[in-house]
C-alpha cells in the first residue's frame, strides 16, 4: 500500500510521440478511414496548434483560462488569420475565411476536447481543460436555423444554371459539370464529402429502378432512390463526358469529375461551384430576403432544401428521413415548415377583439 507522500508511477506512454506536432498526427491516423472526418480533425488541430504557436505554449501547458481565450479568439479571428479560401499550399492561404458561429465554435471544441482525451488515454498529457467547459447554449441557439433556399432562391438558382456561360468547350463542361452537380445535390439531399468520394458504379439498378449506395457520414452504408428525372440529368453529363449512357456495375468513373479529366472532383472544388452558383444566383435575385439567403448558402443549403422540398411536396416523413440518412426522425421534422404554418394559421382563431355570443 502507498504511504501517504508517495507518488504514483507515471503513466505510460502509448504512441510514439517526441512533439506536439506528433502527437496530434497520431491522434488523426485513428481516423484515416474516415476522410471526412479527418479532413474535419485536421484542419481544427492545425488551427489550434497555430494558435498555440502565437503565444509560445504547448499542448500540455494550456489551462482552463486559455480554452476560454481560445472561444474568444474563433468568435474574432483578426485579419491576419482571415482571406478567401485557397487550398492549404497556396501562398495566400489562411486558417480562416471568417469568424465562426457559436454552432462551429462548439464543433472546435468538441474535436479538441477529444483530441487532449485521446492523448490523456496515451499517456502523452496529464489533464483535459476542454471537459471543463460546460456547454452553454442560449435561448436563441436553441431556436431552429432556416438554412434552406425559400422560393425565390431556388428560382433565383435555376435562372442561375440556365445562364451559365458556354462561349468555349472549357466553358461548356463547367456548365455540364456545374448543373449535373446542383441536381445531384438536391434530388438526392447528399452532402459533398459523399459525392466527393461516389463513383458511377455505386448506381445500381433493382427491380428496374435505380439506386446510388452511399458510403455516408461514419463510413455507414445507405441506399438512396434515384428518379428518373436524376437518371436523365446523369446521362446528359456522362454525354458530355464521351462516355456511354450505361454504367458498367464495376464502372470507377468518379460521379462527378475534373475538367478535362476523368478523376474525382474534390470536397473543397465541389463547395466552390456551389458558392459561385449561389452568387450568379443572388446577382438574377429581386427579392432582399431571398438574396440574403443566398449570401449566407453553402452547399449544405442543398441538402435542407431537398428535405424542405420533399416534405412540402408530400413525402413522408419517414421516408425523408431515411433517404436522408438522419439518425432521429426529430431532425427531419425541423424542416417540416407545414407544422409551422398551421401552427400561425391556428393563431388566427384566437383574437384579442373577438365577439361571443352569451
Amino acid at each position: 500500500m502507498l504511504s501517504p507522500l508517495a507518488q504514483a508511477p507515471a503513466p505510460a506512454l502509448l504512441i510514439r510521440a517526441q512533439s506536439d506536432e506528433h502527437a496530434v498526427l497520431a491522434w488523426l491516423s485513428e481516423h484515416a478511414d474516415r476522410p471526412h472526418t479527418l479532413s474535419g480533425y485536421r484542419k481544427e488541430s492545425e488551427r489550434f496548434l497555430l494558435w498555440l504557436g502565437t503565444r509560445q505554449q504547448n499542448l500540455a501547458s494550456l489551462k482552463r483560462e486559455d480554452v476560454h481565450d481560445y472561444q474568444r479568439f474563433l468568435a474574432q479571428p483578426g485579419n491576419n488569420w482571415v482571406g478567401p479560401s485557397r487550398p492549404r499550399s497556396h501562398p495566400e492561404w489562411k486558417p480562416f475565411a471568417g469568424p465562426l458561429s457559436p454552432s462551429s465554435i462548439r464543433h472546435a471544441l468538441t474535436i479538441l476536447a477529444a483530441l487532449y482525451r485521446y492523448l490523456g488515454d496515451a499517456g502523452y498529457l496529464s489533464g483535459n481543460p476542454f471537459a471543463l467547459v460546460k456547454s452553454r447554449r442560449s435561448k436563441q441557439d436553441s431556436l431552429p436555423f432556416e438554412r434552406f433556399l425559400d422560393a425565390g432562391a431556388w428560382q433565383a438558382v435555376h435562372q442561375a444554371l440556365a445562364q451559365l456561360p458556354e462561349a468555349t468547350a472549357k466553358e461548356r463542361a463547367h456548365a455540364a459539370r456545374t448543373r449535373w452537380l446542383i441536381t445531384l445535390l438536391y434530388l438526392t439531399g447528399a452532402r459533398r464529402s459523399e459525392v466527393a468520394g461516389a463513383v458511377m458504379g455505386d448506381i445500381f439498378s433493382r427491380r428496374s429502378r435505380h439506386w446510388w449506395r452511399i458510403h455516408g457520414k461514419g463510413g455507414v452504408l445507405a441506399e438512396v432512390p434515384l428518379n428518373s428525372e436524376l437518371m436523365d440529368a446523369l446521362a446528359s453529363y456522362r454525354l458530355s463526358l464521351g462516355l456511354g449512357g450505361s454504367i458498367h456495375p464495376a464502372e470507377a468513373t468518379p460521379l462527378v469529375c475534373r475538367l478535362s479529366t476523368l478523376k474525382p472532383l474534390g470536397d473543397k472544388a465541389i463547395y466552390l461551384i456551389c458558392k459561385e452558383v449561389f452568387r450568379r444566383a443572388e446577382a438574377c435575385c429581386h427579392d432582399e430576403e431571398s438574396r440574403l439567403s443566398l449570401r449566407k448558402a453553402s452547399c449544405h443549403w442543398l441538402r435542407h432544401t431537398s428535405a424542405s422540398h420533399q416534405l412540402d411536396a408530400g413525402v413522408s416523413l419517414l421516408m425523408v428521413s431515411q433517404n436522408l440518412r438522419h439518425a432521429s426522425i426529430q431532425t427531419t421534422r425541423r424542416y417540416l415548415h407545414s407544422e409551422h404554418d398551421a401552427r400561425h394559421e391556428a393563431s388566427k382563431l384566437h383574437a384579442f377583439n373577438s365577439t361571443t355570443e352569451e
